[in-house]
């Protein structure tokens, strides 16, 4: 008898998505928030980070995180605390990533697919604080769907300038140089150094918009 377990694997996947589907169809207004999980809690990063939470829930809107420690514990503490819809789309890894109190909502995933179609379906903006790999591949992501009109522009934010500087003069003096990309594509994503920053573009971009 041949192995089945691929194929079952598609029933978990569907379960995935229908989980997600159902519990996050309610949100209407919802802003993700990305950054490193190994982010301590007197970092400078996570006081940023619980900050632009608690003035987003204020400005009304959800905030996502990936459910983990660090930037996302930060992230859907202070939406909690400022009586907000805090939102964890936690994963399952091989050294598990326990998910932090502060999600009011959470959901957790085997697949990380399923749970990036979930970040972009249901949210305005994508906020990405300092990380590593993870953080990197979710920022690529989104950029490249927004690049290739895959879905429909919104604003995506990079926080601390002295972190990002590197990477953004590698983007234009390599990849732009090699016209790899095109100095349009620069303007994807904005750069902010504070949690009011962050706010004011997300707030801007849909200033002309009469309904999300």
């Amino acid at each position: 008898m041949k192995d089945k377990s691929e194929a079952w694997r598609i029933f978990r996947i569907m379960a995935e998505f229908v989980d997600g589907f159902e519990t996050l169809e309610k949100i209407k207004k919802a802003v993700t928030i990305w950054g490193s999980a190994r982010v301590k809690e007197k970092d400078k990063w996570y006081r940023m980070a619980e900050e632009t939470g608690r003035l987003l829930a204020q400005e009304g809107y959800a905030v996502i995180t990936g459910g983990g420690p660090g930037i996302m514990e930060a992230a859907n503490k202070g939406a909690t605390l400022a009586g907000g819809d805090s939102i964890g789309l936690n994963i399952e890894l091989p050294t598990e990533q326990p998910p932090n109190p502060y999600a009011k909502t959470l959901l957790s995933f085997r697949y990380f697919f399923t749970r990036k179609v979930m970040f972009v379906k249901y949210t305005k903006g994508f906020v990405i604080f300092p990380g590593g790999f993870g953080t990197l591949d979710e920022f690529t992501e989104a950029i490249t769907l927004i690049q290739t009109r895959r879905i429909h522009k919104f604003p995506v934010v990079l926080v601390d300038s002295s972190y990002w500087n590197g990477f953004i003069k590698w983007l234009k003096e390599t990849v732009l140089k090699r016209k790899y990309i095109d100095e349009k594509d620069l303007e994807i994503f904005k750069v902010a150094d504070s949690p009011e920053e962050i706010v004011r573009i997300i707030n801007k971009f849909y200033a002309s918009k009469k309904h999300f």
